[in-house]
């Protein structure tokens, strides 16, 4: 038996649907260069839309459903129905249906940050009012208009959620699913970053650290592995969000591995010979981490991210020795004491920031956000080639192949979606 949305209870019922609202992208990670498929057999056997998010595919999908797409628009769909009606609804405090609607925003902006990354062009603001974005429907309205909104316009309702959001939340919650105070600046902080505007990316992550900045230290770790601590337990997670597969059972690129000093943790501990994988072998390393507690992969906000943030930030605003400092607190946590060394002397404080960024998000889809963002400096653009069942496949900076394209079936069903240049 159903019944309407009547109590705020109901409303924040729909809130609390992990399964719903937990999930986010996944194929964008197999497109970054963490993964690279040399192993011929594994190859081949390869599900067609895993392979063809691999080579950058313009039809990644076929005829089937793009699972990333609708999972996002579902989520979209659900806030919207919290935002439209909780204020009315019976039963709540003025409080309880404030947060609910807060809660509601983080969710929506989230899930709009998360498409107008994968299905649209870097943030550019020379041009980002006019490149195409995705359908921005902020209402539960069925037979809306799914026009695509502009990058920017995109952008600007992500912050403007998140912005309303913060007052209304408390600044933790019993669950790290629950949107907080906390969890909504460190969104807002990634947000700011993914768009250049450096200054604000840094104001917001420390604030972000000067309430949570527990990290995990590695070394606790090494003689248990299963007990490193699943997602609802985990010190450094901020806001729960994870990968659209709960496993990520595919080789990392060389490259990656060679990034890793033969005595960091997060290499012992995160990754495992590929025959480790027996329902599917294969040659090289793979990402174990979900495999430790098989409770997915976290993609969210998290302290170790706004610590790079952080460090980032301050190497782009000439500040090197603090973004080292941050660093070196960072590593401290991922080496045995007796192995671990301070960085001294960096050269080029930037790179070495950018490379610790990918040591400790590797696996969580950052990458293929990362690459975008850095494709605009010609001094970290990057062409990725990729040889795959006896082809050769390149994918060029700023490519419009880094726009993965809404499934065709969609835009049949609803011809006013307008489909990218490929």
């Amino acid at each position: 038996m159903q019944r309407t949305l009547t109590y705020t209870s109901d409303y924040q019922y729909l809130l609390n649907y992990v399964y719903r609202f937990e999930r986010s992208y996944f194929y964008p990670e197999l497109a970054s260069d963490d993964i690279d498929i040399t192993d011929e057999t594994f190859a081949n056997n390869l599900m067609e839309q895993n392979a063809n998010a691999y080579i950058w595919t313009e039809n990644i999908f076929g005829d089937a459903e793009d699972t990333d797409w609708n999972a996002l628009y579902q989520q979209i769909y659900t806030a919207n129905e919290v935002i439209t009606g909780v204020m009315e609804s019976e039963g709540g405090t003025e409080a309880e249906k404030e947060e609910a609607l807060a809660q509601a925003k983080v969710h929506r902006a989230f899930a709009y940050f998360s498409l107008v990354n994968v299905y649209a062009k870097q943030y550019d603001a020379t041009t980002a009012s006019t490149d195409l974005g995705v359908p921005l429907l902020l209402t539960p309205n069925l037979f809306a208009s799914l026009e695509r909104a502009s990058v920017a316009r995109v952008y600007e309702q992500i912050i403007t959620d998140l912005e309303e959001a913060i007052e209304f939340l408390p600044e933790t919650q019993t669950n790290a699913f629950l949107p907080s105070s906390t969890g909504t600046i460190a969104l807002l902080a990634r947000v700011q970053l993914q768009i250049g505007n450096y200054n604000n990316a840094l104001s917001l992550a420390e604030e972000v650290l000067s309430r949570q900045s527990s990290v995990n230290n590695l070394e606790n770790y090494i003689e248990t592995p299963t007990s490193y601590p699943g997602r609802y337990e985990d010190q450094e997670i901020i806001l729960i969000k994870t990968l659209g597969n709960s496993v990520l059972d595919f080789p990392l690129s060389q490259e990656l591995i060679d990034l890793f000093d033969e005595n960091d943790l997060r290499y012992e501990l995160f990754t495992a010979p590929g025959t480790n994988y027996s329902w599917s072998p294969f040659e090289g390393r793979g990402y174990w981490k979900p495999r430790l507690r098989s409770q997915g992969i976290h993609i969210g906000p998290s302290v170790p991210e706004m610590m790079l943030i952080r460090a980032e930030c301050l190497a782009r605003t000439n500040n090197p020795d603090e973004a080292i400092s941050v660093l070196n607190t960072l590593r401290s946590y991922r080496f045995r004491a007796e192995d671990y060394q301070e960085l001294e002397n960096v050269s080029n404080v930037l790179q070495e920031v950018l490379d610790e960024r990918r040591r400790e998000t590797f696996g969580t889809g950052l990458r293929w956000l990362d690459l975008k963002r850095l494709n605009k400096e010609p001094e970290f653009a990057k062409t990725i080639t990729r040889e795959f069942r006896g082809e050769t496949y390149t994918l060029e900076p700023n490519s419009n192949e880094y726009v993965f394209q809404i499934n065709p079936i969609y835009i049949q069903r609803n011809p006013e979606i307008e489909s990218n240049p490929r």
